[in-house]
C-alpha cells in the first residue's frame, strides 16, 4: 500500500492507503475523498481528476506523456510544473507519501 494525502483547497487532509495497481484518482475515488470527479472514469478524456503535485513530488514522477499535456490545458488554472491528472499516476510503493493538493474546482 502507499499512503497518499489528498489535499483539499480550503486545506482540509484525506490520508487515503492506495494500493499499487490502481491510480491515484481511483484511490481518491473509492474513498469518497471529495473534488476529483473523474467523469471520464480514468481514461484521460476530461481534466476533472486534475491536482496539483506537492512541490516535493514534482521530480519523482514519470513524466506527463502527450494526452496528459492536452487535456491538462483544459484544467482549472493549471500550473506547468505541478499540475498533473491522477487518472495518469499509476500508484507503486514509490509513491508511498504522496501528496497532492486539489484545485478549487474541476471544469
Amino acid at each position: 500500500m502507499a499512503r497518499i494525502t489528498y489535499v483539499e483547497h480550503g486545506g482540509r487532509e484525506h490520508v487515503v492507503d492506495v494500493a499499487p495497481g490502481l491510480t491515484v484518482m481511483e484511490g481518491a475515488r473509492d474513498n469518497g475523498v471529495p473534488g476529483i470527479e473523474a467523469d471520464c472514469g480514468g481514461a484521460c478524456a476530461c481534466s476533472t481528476c486534475h491536482v496539483y503535485v506537492d512541490a516535493a513530488w514534482v521530480g519523482k514522477l514519470p513524466p506527463r506523456d502527450a494526452m496528459e499535456a492536452d487535456m491538462l490545458d483544459f484544467a482549472w488554472k493549471p500550473d506547468a510544473e505541478r499540475s498533473r491528472l491522477t487518472c495518469q499516476l499509476k500508484v507503486t510503493p514509490a509513491l508511498d507519501g504522496l501528496v497532492v493538493h486539489l484545485p478549487e474546482r474541476q471544469i
